[in-house]
């Protein structure tokens, strides 16, 4: 083709509107003459005059004729909507997946690899691997999440982040957890009903969030909504608006409930430790008494809590986040009280009460034996006792050998008596320990003269053990942090930190080789896991991402696939592994 002939006889539909319009406007040629030398009807190019005009109304720059057309795939509407706040959260550390579960609460179906375009188009390169602290303390990203309401249950698929505390769920349902926190008393509202209230706070728990507030991106996480049958978890604000409606009966009797459910399942044995714990406040601290904290070596002002601990199954049974230092001596009769309420069986009785030197005082202890309760625990040594246990004869000391842990045996240097207490009104049984690492000797006292040396030792050794979960609480479960932008009642947030303790020992439990582990040991090996959520017609399925223990969970997951939950649409829940970690 000649360059003259491809101005003259132009092929493209667009060049030959071009070339006719513009001998008519340019040229000044009649429409008859132009619409007869390019082929049009007289009619037709009025119309292509009359659409062009207005066209230019629009488009001054007459850019419609000459459009620039961009290799690849064109970019949504929607991809566009989001690339602001996707480059915003990763210019704040924030990764592909964490991302992808922040758009799926926000409602934008969005894939990790549009996302992971518009990151590398960006000039951001791959962030180096993080330690679980550093992704727990990103900046926070200011985001208007959707508002909570009950999940739909219509056909989709999301990702999650914390998708591992769907675990939990299977223990939830056999227990019958569910049923109690349905015949509670705690309150509702007209949106989000009493079960999905209390899930949505236990999600929080299990999911170990440093204090809730510290960001907000946990309400936008899909899987963590699902758990409490929501789109979404609800607002900072929602939290402490609820916990302000519930009171501490609601918690006592939801503690009974939950006593009746331990006991009928066998989870109780007939021996409980108490103890003490300071839960630290730094807000207005007026109406607070001080109290000694053992964690941070001082009194502050803080409030007094009690924990009563089963021994055997780990299960924490009772807690009270309301005790004045003038009662502390009677909570030992409160929780008997409060563990005779429960018992319909005789095989259920509780026989062991065992607990330090300065949980309560000898009267309390004569009303125990009274009741016919055995108690184990520790009389104070002060400096005519050290005297006496210096004078004692030699001739009545032995050598007894204690089971400690990974089945060794420690040798004791023991003197078994019995002495007469004043304030206790009668002999009781006294038992002097050396040799066990302490400077000063150790002076057991109990009420139970038939049982021997050896175990009334090993049941005193297995209190430290209420200390250690008292631990677990202040640090996995954050109680010593009451005062934060999410104020939680201090008894409602015991409550729920006992519960989700107890359905983490419930776990360790069913992973039998793992069941000494420490809470903060099970989330990170077996609860910290993202995955992909599939909601089907009758079936949810979880999709976990690879992990060195996914089989075992795969494993004790399989026994709860047939389980199906009335909170979530009396649907089947099933765990599979994902084909990438």
């Amino acid at each position: 083709m000649k360059p003259e002939s491809f101005f003259l006889s132009p092929v493209l539909v667009t060049h030959k509107q071009y070339e006719a319009l513009r001998m008519y406007f340019v040229e000044n040629k009649p429409a008859q003459e132009v619409a007869a030398h390019f082929g049009y009807t007289y009619r037709a190019f009025t119309s292509l005059v009359s659409f062009f005009k207005d066209k230019l109304r629009v488009d001054e720059r007459g850019s419609f004729f000459f459009v620039e057309y961009q290799p690849g795939r064109k970019v949504s509407s929607e991809t566009n909507e989001v690339k602001s706040l996707i480059i915003e959260m990763r210019k704040k550390y924030y990764s592909v997946p964490d991302i992808k579960v922040v758009l799926d609460g926000l409602g934008h179906s969005i894939s990790e690899k549009n996302i992971f375009n518009i990151v590398s188009g960006e000039g951001f390169s791959r962030l180096p691997r993080r330690s679980k602290l550093v992704r727990q303390q990103l900046e926070n990203v200011q985001i208007a999440a959707e508002k909570s309401c009950p999940l739909t249950f219509d056909p989709e698929i999301f990702k999650s982040s914390n998708a591992g505390i769907l675990m939990f769920l299977g223990l939830i349902k056999r227990y019958k957890v569910d049923s109690v926190i349905a015949r509670s008393d705690y309150p509702e509202t007209s949106i989000i009903g009493k079960s999905a209230s209390i899930l949505s706070f236990l999600a929080l728990k299990l999911s170990n969030r440093r204090r809730y507030s510290a960001d907000d991106t946990w309400c936008m996480d899909r899987g963590m909504g699902l758990f409490a049958g929501l789109n979404v978890l609800p607002k900072t604000a929602w939290y402490t608006s609820y916990s302000d409606r519930v009171t501490s009966e609601m918690n006592r009797k939801f503690l009974k409930q939950l006593h009746r459910v331990w006991l009928k399942a066998g989870l109780l044995e007939d021996t409980s430790n108490l103890d003490f714990t300071t839960i630290p406040y730094w807000g207005d601290d007026s109406h607070l008494e001080n109290n000694w904290s053992g964690k941070r070596g001082k009194a502050l002002s803080s409030m007094l809590a009690v924990l009563a601990h089963d021994p055997d199954s780990g299960l924490i049974d009772y807690g009270n986040a309301d005790i004045l230092q003038k009662d502390e001596s009677a909570v030992v009769l409160e929780f008997l009280d409060f563990y005779h309420g429960n018992t319909t069986k005789k095989g259920n009785r509780l026989r062991y009460i065992i607990f330090d030197s300065r949980f309560t005082n000898y009267e309390n202890l004569r009303k125990l034996d009274h009741a016919e309760i055995k108690f184990i625990t520790i009389r104070r040594r002060g400096k005519i006792m050290l005297e006496r246990i210096a004078d004692l004869p030699s001739a009545g000391w032995k050598k007894v050998s204690v089971e400690c842990a990974g089945n060794k045996h420690r040798i004791l240097r023991v003197y078994d008596e019995q002495v007469f207490l004043k304030e206790y009104g009668k002999d009781i049984r006294q038992i002097t320990i050396t040799g066990n690492g302490k400077i000063k000797p150790a002076v057991i006292i109990t009420n139970d003269f038939d049982l021997s040396i050896e175990k009334v030792i090993r049941k005193y050794a297995r209190r430290w053990l209420v200390e250690k979960s008292i631990s677990e609480q202040i640090g996995f479960f954050h109680l010593n942090m009451v005062s934060s932008s999410m104020v939680i009642k201090v008894d409602f947030d015991l409550t729920m930190s006992i519960l989700a303790h107890n359905l983490y020992r419930l776990l360790a439990l069913e992973l039998e080789r793992y069941s000494n582990l420490s809470i903060q040991s099970l989330y990170d090996k077996f609860v910290l896991n993202g995955a992909d959520i599939i909601i089907r017609e009758n079936t949810i399925t979880v999709q976990l991402k690879k992990k060195r223990n996914l089989p075992l969970i795969l494993e004790v997951m399989q026994k709860y696939s047939r389980q199906k939950y009335p909170w979530l649409n009396n649907m089947n829940v099933f765990f599979e592994g994902a084909a990438y970690s």
